[in-house]
């Protein structure tokens, strides 16, 4: 594996924020600070104008006949800033991940650049760490929610609320935890009539799927750690299959939020919903320039 220096002239993209974005059935977003800061968090704007949990409040809205779900989008295709939902902040907000103190950003894997789909969560559902999720794998949640893919044309932004239709799963191992990865694609872009399932993304998308998996397994080599490994022999499980675990995680998190946990276990996620207690003022900043070696290109 080696490396070299790209130029995605990243900073000539530095934009502000806009405030209260206007997402589906009435959510807004609340910024405070500037993106790729500690600083930064993104809250969700309830319609009754309360401030609420975009892991809790924000509908899981399962259909089972059209195989749709909601998702919240953390990270927009091709950017490499790690943001995700707070599991340990009141109201989970949208935050810039860390580690050791420093801000986590995703390394580019030729020839990708950062994420290569839009990525985010399926609201009030959860991967329970404290059982064995499916006993064929003999592995636990990852004490998340679950991850999904958009993988339509458009790049959508962090905190967007988006209907996607469901087409298959990816059941990724990491850190000896089994970590979900849904695909799914935004039900108004241009090809999400032609996209019912698997097959059909073989068909329409030639490529993406191998690529997906291939993605995942490498993502990690430019830290020094492994390659990533799956569950059921890396094989992608269909709808179906897929519309079983998101049932399966919102029931874990009926359980989480009820507080009908193991009584040692001590890592559960923040579960405050809604409140007009906690008011969360707007006060958003242009966006901090992003350090320059994100922009390296990593072969491996």
């Amino acid at each position: 594996m080696f490396s070299r220096l790209f130029n995605f002239n990243a900073s000539a993209q530095v934009r502000r924020t806009l405030l209260n974005h206007r997402c589906i059935s009435g959510f807004t977003k609340i910024q405070q600070g500037a993106k790729y800061t500690p600083a930064f968090k993104q809250y969700l704007g309830m319609a009754d104008g309360k401030t609420g949990s975009y892991f809790h409040d924000v509908p899981l809205d399962l259909s089972l006949s059209d195989s749709t779900v909601n998702m919240v989008v953390e990270i927009p295709r091709w950017s490499n800033a790690k943001f995700e939902i707070s599991k340990e902040t009141p109201l989970n907000p949208i935050c810039q991940d860390t580690k050791k103190g420093k801000l986590r950003y995703v390394d580019n894997i030729f020839p990708f650049k950062g994420y290569m789909h839009n990525y985010g969560a399926i609201p009030q559902t959860w991967e329970d760490p404290t059982t064995e999720e499916f006993a064929e794998t003999g592995l636990k949640g990852d004490n998340d929610p679950l991850d999904c893919c958009e993988i339509g044309s458009g790049v959508l932004k962090t905190g967007d609320i988006k209907k996607v239709k469901i087409l298959g799963s990816l059941g990724l191992i990491d850190d000896g935890e089994l970590d979900w990865k849904v695909i799914v694609i935004d039900t108004a872009d241009p090809l999400a009539e032609k996209l019912g399932n698997l097959k059909d993304v073989e068909k329409h998308l030639p490529g993406l799927l191998k690529h997906t998996r291939e993605w995942f397994r490498n993502y990690k080599i430019p830290q020094g750690k492994p390659k990533n490994e799956f569950a059921f022999d890396e094989k992608y499980l269909d709808r179906a299959k897929t519309m079983e675990i998101i049932q399966k995680c919102n029931a874990s998190w009926n359980k989480l939020i009820s507080n009908q946990l193991p009584s040692d276990f001590e890592d559960a996620p923040m579960t405050k919903r809604a409140s007009d207690i906690i008011h969360i003022a707007e006060s958003a900043k242009a966006d901090a320039p992003i350090p320059e070696k994100v922009n390296t290109w990593h072969y491996v």
